[in-house]
């Protein structure tokens, strides 16, 4: 019969200690048991049983107004083609589609759809049943003073994330690149249209001009050769 080694006994119950002493991990494990529970009642309600977490994950990072393919792929650090597969599950779901871009005619944007945003609504909505539930279980107060400590420390997070420079990992890798990184280069990449196509309508203008100019010539030289 075999036994444990020295150094494993009394491991688990070290193990267990050190993860609720530990906040990270208390708010990781509830945040994995709130959207499995919330998703379990999204399924049953709105009949979407291929509805995943991977799908709700892919949900706050697209803006109202649409996202580019290339942003939501760094948005969530996966690769283009990884994206690509949860936005065409979400458009056959009919929760996002696919519109042209304002600003450049020949991208597309992902967006929300109408039944897209009825359903962020609904999904709040569903989020709020759950919490009016927890609140029966530990009590009003206290759901109310996590909501407050929760909100200030979403705010110290953001802070901090904010001034954190970028990770060696988040410059090697454009997969994983900042949102303020791709903010960045999107603007580059518009300027530097904006100034090719003013350079393009300078030279048609010159070359306009040009044909004008010689267009005047030829005809001055056929007046000419007919009086003599």
């Amino acid at each position: 019969m075999s036994r444990a080694p020295p150094s494993s006994r009394g491991y688990p119950a070290r193990l267990d200690a050190a993860k609720r002493a530990s906040l990270g991990h208390l708010l990781f494990k509830s945040a994995r048991l709130l959207d499995e529970q919330a998703l379990a009642r999204l399924r049953a309600q709105s009949g979407i049983a291929t509805l995943r977490p991977a799908h709700t994950k892919l949900l706050p990072h697209i803006d109202l107004a649409g996202t580019r393919l290339t942003d939501l792929a760094a948005r969530l650090g996966v690769s283009k083609q990884a994206a690509g597969q949860l936005v065409n599950e979400m458009i056959d779901m009919g929760m996002l589609e696919r519109a042209p871009h304002p600003d450049d005619g020949r991208a597309r944007m992902v967006r929300f759809s109408a039944r897209g945003r009825r359903g962020l609504l609904h999904g709040l909505g569903v989020l709020r049943d759950i919490e009016t539930e927890l609140a029966r279980d530990i009590g009003t107060p206290e759901v109310a003073a996590l909501r407050g400590l929760l909100a200030r420390l979403l705010d110290a997070l953001e802070r901090r994330q904010s001034a954190a420079p970028p990770s060696r990992r988040e410059l090697s890798e454009p997969g994983r690149r900042s949102r303020s990184a791709v903010e960045r280069e999107a603007v580059l990449a518009l300027s530097e249209r904006k100034l090719r196509m003013e350079r393009e309508d300078r030279e048609r203008q010159i070359l306009h001009t040009h044909r004008k100019k010689l267009g005047r010539q030829a005809r001055a030289l056929i007046r000419e050769q007919a009086g003599s």
